[in-house]
């Protein structure tokens, strides 16, 4: 492929993942009290590394180095699974740079023991045979699809969330890639998601010419509107910024640690699930064992590389796993090219700023569909084994009462803590234990299924 075609291949998925990337770190160094103005400079530089670190796992994912990395057309990226365990563990911990350090060093030592999983693969396979992967994707898809549909409207924390200048600029995003996806062929079709994504940034700044882009929220105080183009941010950004090492020294705290480490299993489940997803979705195959236990390993070494430099867990990301499904663009050096320009990113922090400022609505008029592609994976992966009344049950049992406990969390309010944050927090690791379980618990011969059940 050449390079006139790969880069903007590569760019769309940049577009795609680039505010997922930012987001766990603002929420999780905002409940550690490290957003204020004191603690700026130390935010700067861990978005900064989050952007080239991002970009360089996502090499290593692609291409590998011996048996790191899964060598699959998947972009890695700061994991948000995490929050909810982080969280906890700075409220416990009282917050602080000392406790932000606790999460890292956490994260150093989850990383290695995701990769220890990793090398250890093939033997735990037999547990996540296509029934149960794709009911992991397909959990992974409902899960994003709500998140899509909040960005449609302009994200959930906009005070103009759902009004007609949001739902209409992500419309015309939508309607845009669906003409171009199915109107054009070849390397402009693939391209759909990004020049639906440049048209809405365009339609953005000329709204932010002839509209107002000032309101009264219901608090009677103004407020700017969520599709407005924030320049004043592009036009603070330096040019030029060299990353930190160990901007944050790490802490090893067992109150950290132990939970961090059974997050970091749930975390594989969901790669294995992620790695399928592209697969079944961009090639139309299963996952070969090689390249779901490379990607595992890559998984947690990346995760252990990202916190040397500050930075949260590394994974793959799910929202790039719809865009391959998609498009089905599974050229890795077109995704390559996705991955150096993250790396340019937290080199040159403005055009970080660039990228950042992109209106939610913009986005989620790509997202809704994308999402949307990776339900349709989980069934494809479902379906490529006879939808016998074993694997009906397994299906139905792990989304009804797995995905639908993550989705309804407070269903465990009474529970243990630890169980509430790790089945709590997603219905994905709800769904992927369910199934696990019922794979394991089930007789496999459905002669003796079907008696036991007329039993």
């Amino acid at each position: 492929m050449p390079l006139s075609q790969a880069v903007p291949l590569g760019l769309q998925h940049v577009l795609a993942m680039f505010v997922g990337n930012l987001t766990p770190l603002l929420i999780v160094t905002g409940a550690c009290g490290l957003a204020g103005a004191e603690f700026a400079d130390v935010q700067l530089s861990l978005l900064q590394n989050a952007m080239w670190i991002a970009g360089v796992v996502t090499l290593v994912q692609l291409f590998g180095i011996g048996p790191v990395g899964g060598r699959v057309p998947i972009i890695m990226g700061t994991s948000s699974g995490f929050i909810g365990v982080f969280n906890s563990v700075a409220a416990s911990m009282g917050g602080g740079l000392v406790a932000y350090g606790a999460i890292m060093g956490a994260s150093l030592i989850g990383g290695l023991f995701e990769a220890v999983i990793g090398f250890f693969m093939r033997p735990l396979l037999r547990f996540f045979p296509p029934v149960v992967t794709g009911t992991v994707v397909l959990s992974i898809g409902l899960s994003l699809i709500s998140v899509g549909v909040n960005a449609f409207g302009g994200g959930n924390t906009a005070v103009d969330f759902g009004s007609a200048e949001n739902l209409c600029l992500a419309l015309v995003v939508l309607v845009v890639i669906l003409a171009v996806k199915h109107a054009t062929k070849g390397f402009l079709s693939a391209s759909s998601i990004l020049v639906g994504i440049i048209v809405g940034y365009v339609l953005a700044a000329i709204m932010g010419l002839v509209l107002p882009t000032t309101g009264i929220g219901p608090d009677g105080a103004e407020y700017t509107k969520a599709w407005v183009l924030n320049w004043d941010k592009v036009a603070a950004a330096s040019w030029f910024a060299i990353p930190n090492l160990m901007p944050v020294a790490p802490v090893f705290d067992m109150r950290a640690i132990a939970p961090v480490l059974v997050m970091f299993i749930v975390t594989a489940v969901e790669t294995i699930g992620d790695i399928s997803g592209v697969t079944q979705g961009g090639m139309d195959r299963p996952p070969s064992n090689k390249e779901l236990s490379g990607g595992v390993v890559c998984d947690g070494l990346g995760s252990t590389f990202a916190a040397a430099f500050g930075v949260l867990p590394n994974t793959s990301f799910s929202q790039n796993v719809g865009l391959v499904t998609m498009t089905k663009m599974v050229n890795r050096k077109a995704l390559a090219c996705g991955a150096i320009f993250l790396i340019l990113c937290g080199l040159c922090p403005k055009l970080g700023a660039l990228i950042s400022i992109m209106p939610q609505s913009v986005l989620g008029g790509a997202a809704v569909i994308m999402f949307a592609s990776i339900v349709v994976s989980g069934i494809q992966l479902i379906t490529r084994e006879p939808l016998t009344p074993r694997n009906l049950s397994i299906v139905s049992v792990a989304l009804g009462l797995g995905y639908g406990i993550g989705a309804n969390p407070a269903i465990l309010a009474g529970a243990p803590e630890m169980v509430s944050l790790i089945f709590g927090g997603s219905g994905i690791v709800a769904a992927a234990a369910v199934g696990v379980i019922l794979n394991i618990v089930l007789p496999k011969d459905e002669k003796t299924f079907q008696k036991d059940a007329s039993i």
